[in-house]
């Protein structure tokens, strides 16, 4: 066959696929072709540049920036939100909630073992934005950061646990024990409580963990739960480096931990068991927590990212 008539049979087979929407077997049967060969030939179409595919940009999705985040920091996946202002931290916690819950919807599987902090007003937006998904067997809903605090904040920390349980139709598993403790010997006593060691005992289970990754200063809802370190002790932590904490548990601006003895104060998830789990989803944003996002990627304790457009183009550039 002459290479025109090829191109002119190509031609025909791509316009016959592409723009009349037949399917190969049906292109196969009117040209007197094999489908082997109808499909042989639309692969030419793209190599002889007669079929060009390109993805449109879309206002307000940032798919070269997720990609750019995913490559620089070895992530499994970045979702950046498209966000006005990076210093409306309410904003930024509803619209970055709204988009980890669409997320989560198409990301369960059966036999999840879900991991889900206790403080924090974006996973709370993140529960509130969900639906409630199909029913896949076996899920459990684990509390990693204790959730006991001031009666009224302790509230939040039950809900998000227990609604989320719910949204996913899973069983939930509560930590019933404060995130910050009075001290080492409180911590031991703590530990030695047979419904304590079950829930830790499923820490190195957890297949997908939700997080969200804090400053040095605590949020509102962290302040108000009673589950943070005094002044005395913050500078301590800022002493040594601390830029933010996950779980709280402390890390410098390169991501490495901060070792300090506070840490013998904390009931959670530690940063070593999170890097393990195969979904350490991450979700933060805005200028006051910058450092702390970037800290946490270097460490690599996180590796599914969601963010605001305007930390993630920082995210890049540094």
């Amino acid at each position: 066959m002459a290479r025109v008539d090829e191109l002119r049979l190509i031609v025909r087979i791509a316009r016959m696929y592409y723009e009349w929407g037949m399917r190969q077997a049906d292109i196969a049967e009117q040209l007197g072709l094999s489908q082997s060969t109808v499909s042989r030939l639309l692969e030419r179409s793209k190599e002889e540049g007669i079929i060009r595919i390109s993805v449109a940009t879309i206002p307000g999705v940032y798919a070269d920036l997720e990609e750019k985040l995913i490559q620089k920091f070895g992530l499994r996946d970045a979702i950046v939100v498209d966000i006005l202002d990076d210093r409306d931290e309410k904003l930024i916690h509803k619209d970055l909630g709204s988009a980890a819950a669409y997320y989560l919807e198409t990301a369960i599987h059966q036999r999840e073992v879900i991991g889900i902090s206790s403080w924090s007003s974006t996973l709370l937006n993140m529960v509130d934005a969900m639906h409630a998904i199909p029913r896949k067997p076996g899920v459990k809903v684990i509390q990693i950061l204790g959730g006991v605090g001031n009666p009224t904040a302790e509230v939040h920390a039950s809900r998000l646990t227990h609604r989320f349980a719910d949204l996913v139709n899973g069983t939930p598993v509560f930590l019933s024990a404060p995130g910050v403790v009075g001290s080492e010997a409180a911590l031991q006593v703590l530990l030695e409580d047979e419904y304590i060691q079950q829930t830790l005992g499923l820490f190195e289970k957890v297949t997908t963990a939700l997080v969200g990754i804090g400053a040095v200063e605590p949020s509102k809802l962290l302040a108000d739960s009673g589950n943070i370190f005094s002044a005395q002790d913050l500078g301590l932590l800022r002493q040594n480096g601390a830029v933010g904490d996950i779980l709280l548990r402390f890390f410098d601006a390169y991501g490495k931990p901060v070792d300090t003895v506070l840490n013998k104060r904390v009931i959670s998830m530690s940063l070593d068991q999170l890097r393990k789990v195969r979904r350490a989803i991450g979700i933060a944003g805005g200028q006051r927590k910058y450092p702390a996002i970037l800290g946490a990627l270097r460490g690599g304790w996180i590796n599914i990212l969601v963010t605001d457009n305007h930390s993630a183009a920082r995210l890049v550039k540094d």
